[in-house]
């Protein structure tokens, strides 16, 4: 558990983010003054779009990660081994996405938000819907899930109870803390401080994995503990992981899509570039550093089962405190609290990524809709005033979290049903001028409408008798959005203006004729060389052939005794 030492670097920490991210609006304000006028939307907002590219790449790396994924993926890798990474991995193509398509958009349109974006795309009705979903799914799952799983391993790292009543006093705390700076701050605050949490992060992870490799001894140990089928990330149809290499083809695109390219949460950071260099730029650092959470996040709850299978560490009671139960076995006193540092650091960085574009949101799609005359100051006052709101909604929303068996898993099943008609209107949008208003606002309600029918049969599947997982539903519930989208636009009149098609690309290959910045800033260089990178690592850990198992379970008889009875309780 921790003790002074842990406390007094957790405490110093949680007042150098609150210290940075508050003293941004200072500066802020400072500038204004300056300059003799009031501090303006953009300014707070999109951080006045002076972004460059590390500080972009390191803020959708943080938000991107938070507790969840690290406590949520170090159990993924003590249950399935390494086929969770596929998450993180095949984030890598969609990043590339976001930088060759849709940037350019999105930067030489100026819009603020992306509901503003389908706007101008289609009409004022997609553009509602799409700040609805935004918003509802930005304190539901960004912000709800992480509070909830946030608070739960750090009652665990404390020994405190982490029955629910416990947990609501660390929620509130987190959320004020994260609250404060991002209410005084704006974007600013958030990428600022997102900076200084991804550092931490790494290193608290990179520590953690340092410790259990050498507490076990090395790779080729690891191995031939637990198998090469643990240690692949393409698994094969009948893997016991869920997660076979079909479902993540058909699966992940369409609620990579939605994530990386669509989620108002996330691409905020690129709106407030302060060009398309730097835009596509940062998307293309977060690509390579989406190289990581394999090794930092995925592999250690691997090694904590080959730790414990070895009886280097004890035995382990809920495959849930996989991460908490390293922190607490491996590491000394002081690193403790650099753990829990980066734990809080990944909790943070989501929840004021999240809170950040729900106050975008509201303020410029739902407030200045109706009140379009709002000056920049009420602007801003009414975006922190949706910020508040939206703290106490994810507080009350988060325990409900606990009813899920696995808290990951229930975030990608909630993503597959919300994502497809979103992902498939933003496709068809930007690479077919003929797509039309009508088409996208069909296609939006009547995708989400058969979304939520079809999670409904898969959380009732024991008496629905549901064959489908959430990625193979995703894919094919995308597709047929796709056909809606397409069939309506045919059938309907074209309504589109000149406006409307200046927003889709003539043709897939447009985007690719950017010239694009010299040297190894070229997007185009960024992007072969990440998407080679990422290759590589699908071919290292590629599904081993029968050969490759049996050969394993006849050097080790007594590890794949463990193994199987792992696999298959």
């Amino acid at each position: 558990m921790l003790n002074i030492l842990d406390f007094s670097i957790l405490i110093g920490y949680m007042l150098m983010i609150i210290t940075v991210g508050c003293g941004s609006a200072y500066f802020q304000k400072r500038k204004a003054a300056r300059s003799g006028g009031e501090q303006d939307e953009g300014a707070y907002f999109l951080a006045a779009r002076t972004l460059k590219w590390p500080i972009i790449g390191l803020s959708l790396f943080s938000t991107n990660i938070s507790t969840v994924h690290i406590v949520g993926l170090a159990e993924q890798g003590y249950k399935t081994g390494m086929a969770y990474a596929n998450f993180e991995l095949a984030a890598i193509f969609t990043l590339v996405m976001l930088a060759v398509f849709f940037v350019p958009f999105y930067l030489r349109s100026h819009v603020t938000t992306l509901p503003d974006f389908l706007e101008k795309r289609f009409c004022r009705k997609s553009r509602d819907f799409l700040a609805f979903i935004s918003i509802i799914s930005a304190i539901f799952i960004h912000i709800g899930v992480s509070l909830y799983a946030g608070g739960a391993v750090i009652n665990a790292l404390m020994g405190w109870s982490t029955a629910l009543s416990a947990l609501f006093p660390t929620m509130i705390v987190i959320a004020l803390a994260t609250g404060l700076y991002v209410v005084v701050g704006g974007l600013l605050a958030v990428t600022l401080t997102d900076a200084i949490q991804t550092t931490t992060l790494l290193i608290g992870s990179t520590i953690i994995t340092i410790f259990a490799f050498n507490k076990l001894g090395d790779w080729q140990t690891l191995q031939a503990t637990v198998g090469p089928n643990m240690l692949s990330v393409i698994r094969d149809g009948n893997d016991f992981s869920g997660l076979p290499w079909h479902a993540v083809l058909v699966g992940y695109p369409v609620i990579g899509i939605w994530y990386w390219c669509t989620d108002q949460t996330i691409v905020q950071r690129v709106l407030g570039a302060k060009n398309e260099e730097h835009g596509k730029a940062g998307a293309l650092f977060a690509a390579f550093l989406k190289l990581l959470p394999m090794f930092l996040f995925v592999l250690p709850g691997l090694l904590c089962l080959a730790l414990i299978n070895k009886g280097l560490l004890p035995e382990l009671a809920d495959s849930k405190e996989a991460f908490a139960h390293m922190v607490v076995n491996l590491l000394p006193s002081g690193l403790r609290g650099l753990i829990v540092a980066a734990l809080m650091a990944a909790l943070m960085g989501t929840i004021a990524g999240a809170l950040n574009s729900i106050a975008t949101l509201f303020s410029f799609d739902l407030y200045k809709r109706f009140r379009p005359e709002t000056s920049n100051k009420k602007l801003v006052r009414i975006g922190r005033i949706a910020t508040v709101t939206s703290v106490v909604l994810a507080i009350l929303w988060s325990p409900i979290i606990g009813q899920f068996d696995t808290i990951f898993q229930a975030i990608v099943a909630m993503i597959c049903y919300v994502a497809p008609p979103i992902t498939a209107v933003f496709m068809v949008g930007i690479f077919w001028k003929r797509a039309t208003a009508k088409a996208a606002v069909i296609t939006l309600w009547s995708g989400f409408t058969m979304g939520m029918i079809v999670f409904g049969l898969e959380l009732a599947k024991k008496h629905t008798g549901w064959p489908l997982g959430s990625m193979h539903a995703s894919g094919i519930l995308c597709g047929i959005c796709i056909l809606i989208m397409i069939i309506v636009s045919k059938m309907g009149e074209d309504t589109n203006t000149e406006e409307n098609r200046s927003m889709a690309w003539d043709s897939p290959l447009t985007p690719l004729r950017i010239p694009g910045a010299k040297g190894l800033m070229n997007y185009k260089v960024l992007s072969i060389i990440v998407l080679l990178a990422a290759s590589t690592i699908y071919f290292l850990f590629r599904a081993p052939s029968e050969e490759k198992m049996d050969a394993w379970k006849t050097a080790n008889p007594e590890n794949a005794a463990k193994i199987e009875a792992h696999c298959n309780p």
